[in-house]
């Protein structure tokens, strides 16, 4: 079993990790400011979801074979690209919430699960990062090297649960001003088009 310290440092390292900027965070954020902090918060779930995939994925060896090969990176990444240009195109074709209808009462639950799940599992750089983040908090010394993975994957998933939960809480406060103006919602919509067309070509051009 690993050390206390090395959990509390393992968890120490995830929690800045989560909090610096990146595609998952914005993600979240622009999710929470649109739909909701429950919409966040479903698309946060869906993410971490992802995040036991590429545990797996370290565990049983898949992170490797991404890592190895280019056909295997560039099939995951152009898929995860081509789903983030599909919701850029619904975001700026979005209508708005009118009257007292609000836009977390027309939340579909699953599907925006399973947004934060597809957007995460396609995305082969997590797999990568976490082959090269995981192994250096195991200890051969302390036990099997899978159950050390697996349990430091639960870890960071936890740290992640936290951060990103907090993030959708504060942008769904943010964004509950803006969506009771149609105009607001046109732009929130709009800027939520642009994000995911700048995540979509940002992960298109990403190299192993």
């Amino acid at each position: 079993m690993l050390e206390q310290k090395v959990i509390l440092m393992f968890f120490s390292t995830s929690v800045l990790l989560a909090l610096s900027p990146g595609p998952d965070n914005l993600f979240v954020m622009t999710q929470a400011a649109s739909q909701g902090r429950k919409a966040g918060l479903l698309v946060t779930l869906g993410l971490c979801t992802g995040l036991l995939f590429h545990t797996a994925a370290v565990t049983f060896g898949l992170a490797a074979l991404f890592k190895a090969s280019a056909i295997a990176f560039s099939v995951l990444k152009f898929t995860g690209a081509g789903y983030l240009a599909y919701l850029a195109l619904q975001a700026f074709r979005a209508g708005t919430v009118t009257g007292t209808a609000t836009a977390a009462g027309s939340i579909n639950s699953l599907a925006l699960y399973r947004r934060g799940v597809i957007m995460n599992v396609t995305n082969p750089k997590v797999s990568i990062f976490f082959l090269a983040f995981l192994p250096q908090f195991a200890d051969p010394s302390k036990g099997q090297i899978p159950i050390q993975i697996m349990l430091l994957g639960s870890i960071f998933i936890a740290a992640t649960i936290i951060v990103f939960g907090g993030i959708s809480l504060l942008a769904g406060v943010f964004g509950e001003r803006f969506r009771k103006s149609d105009f607001a919602q046109k732009l929130l919509n709009r800027a939520a088009g642009g994000i995911f067309a700048g995540l979509a070509l940002k992960l298109a051009l990403t190299h192993r």
